[in-house]
């Protein structure tokens, strides 16, 4: 039984077309190679940034819905890398009637608001702007349909100087922070958006 095992592998080994007539440093530099090419292919896959100009979006994402809600809302980081400020002026989305660019915050009297932000978001020059829960945001209104955790779906944003990109958003659940999942920084509150 033994023999007959060692003589397997002896001929399983001899066939093996990397074990044939390539040396080890060969059989090494072969495999690595197929692995650096496989890195290099599926980067753009896990990787979830989009640039348009000096402005670099990090990480758009977006919370899952409840069957019948009207309004979603777009979370992402501005990176501006230049020297001069630049201004998101507009978004869309496709799960959208209307988008907007909004801002919630807190006022002297311990009041949330929220409103648009008419003339857009400024990102400062080598600076960056967090779009988070609680503060600003892309609120996504007249939806048209719900939005499911784990499915992605596209945005363009429209910069005053860098012009506009596509973006895909990809949806967390419905009490999720991908922002704190994936390093981001930025707090979960639990507010309304």
């Amino acid at each position: 039984m033994r023999n007959s095992i060692r003589d397997a592998a002896r001929i399983a080994l001899k066939s093996y077309p990397l074990s044939r007539r390539h040396s080890f440093a060969e059989r090494h530099g072969t495999i690595g190679l197929s692995l650096m090419l496989l890195f290099a292919l599926s980067h753009p896959l896990w990787a979830h940034e989009f640039k348009a100009g000096d402005i670099e979006i990090v990480q758009p994402w977006s919370r899952a819905t409840p069957e019948g809600a009207k309004v979603a809302a777009g979370y992402l980081v501005l990176k501006n890398h230049g020297s001069f400020p630049d201004r998101l002026v507009s978004a869309t989305g496709e799960i959208a009637g209307v988008t907007q660019v909004h801002e919630m915050a807190v006022d002297d009297k311990g009041v949330m608001t929220m409103r648009q932000l008419a003339d857009g978001l400024d990102v400062p020059a080598d600076g960056e702007v967090a779009l988070k829960p609680g503060s600003f945001h892309i609120m996504f209104m007249d939806l048209k349909r719900p939005i499911k955790e784990g499915e992605t779906f596209k945005g363009t944003l429209t910069f005053e100087k860098a012009g506009s990109v596509e973006v895909e958003y990809t949806v967390d659940a419905m009490g999720g922070n991908a922002m704190k999942d994936h390093s981001m920084g930025g707090g979960h509150d639990n507010v309304g958006d």
